[in-house]
């Protein structure tokens, strides 16, 4: 049996104002596409400003949509090769 060692570097970016955080998600597979996804998080105003919070939860949000987009791609290729609708995949 051959082995091989894979790796994917996910990219993460954020835009932050004094109320809002917004992440961007990136992967690139090793087919040569890529998946991204977003997420957001907002303060409220009662609450003291804290980015480094926004950042974790917006960035958070996109990596679970990345993690989504990446169930449904894989279970649109098991679909495919086998001709046939399979379970749906679940985190």
């Amino acid at each position: 049996m051959t082995q091989a060692t894979v790796g994917w570097r996910i990219e993460l970016e954020f835009e932050e104002d004094t109320e809002r955080t917004r992440a961007a998600a990136l992967v690139r597979l090793g087919d040569g596409t890529e998946v991204r996804a977003h997420g957001y998080a907002s303060r409220h105003p009662s609450d003291t400003e804290q980015p480094r919070v926004g950042e974790e939860i917006a960035g958070a949000r996109a990596l679970n949509e990345l993690a989504m987009k990446l169930l449904t791609k894989a279970h649109d290729e098991i679909d495919e090769a086998s001709g046939r609708a399979s379970y749906p995949l679940t985190p």
